[in-house]
């Protein structure tokens, strides 16, 4: 069987979560596994490229209340994810610094213009009076999107994982997620999970 990640052993610590990245220069390339680490329980595992557990999920909207909480790779929760009940065309998340219920530090929102199809979602910043800070595009289902800032410059990309053993294919529950310098790898990794939930 392929391996996913190199090193299943070592627990990274994870990038800031303040929007602030080290000045690495390089972008950051992370490994997505739609696994929960957690027997029974659906989730994703996230492995830096040295092959660090670097983030993980292992919960659900279905079994927690609603929530979904992205932890570092001891378990601390970086950003909690909740669905705002709203009677609404579009869905609405809201994601929340640590564990926290109030003062939410984004909003996602599933695009509903029919106009303009490749956009998946809009992420906006409830602090700024809903001022658009990201848009995703593409395709989550084939793996294939991108986040743009308000700039239109590309911030994050989600793209399929080439197998190390040709002819192998790993299929869409292992795919990568490259974050550009300066962009919070947390948030793009919150991204990841509400395309999952939305689509």
């Amino acid at each position: 069987m392929t391996k996913v990640y190199p090193n299943a052993s070592g627990l990274a610590s994870p990038p800031s979560s303040n929007g602030c990245e080290s000045a690495d220069p390089n972008p950051m390339v992370l490994t997505v596994w739609k696994k929960s680490l957690l027997f029974n329980c659906d989730g994703f595992t996230v492995f830096d490229s040295h092959g660090n557990l670097v983030y993980r999920v292992d919960n659900y909207m279905s079994c927690n209340n609603g929530e979904i909480f992205l932890m570092d790779a001891s378990g601390t929760s970086l950003l909690t994810i909740r669905r705002r009940k709203k009677l609404s065309l579009g869905d609405r998340w809201l994601v929340f610094d640590g564990e926290t219920a109030d003062n939410p530090r984004f909003s996602v929102r599933k695009n509903v213009n029919l106009l303009n199809k490749k956009c998946l979602a809009h992420v906006s910043s409830p602090r700024k009076n809903d001022a658009l800070l990201y848009e995703i595009e593409g395709s989550y289902g084939q793996r294939r999107c991108a986040v743009y800032d308000e700039k239109r410059r590309q911030v994050a990309e989600i793209k399929q994982k080439e197998a190390s053993v040709k002819g192998v294919d790993l299929g869409n529950d292992i795919f990568r997620l490259v974050v550009q310098p300066g962009f919070d790898s947390a948030l793009a990794m919150a991204i990841v999970i509400l395309l999952d939930q939305m689509f």
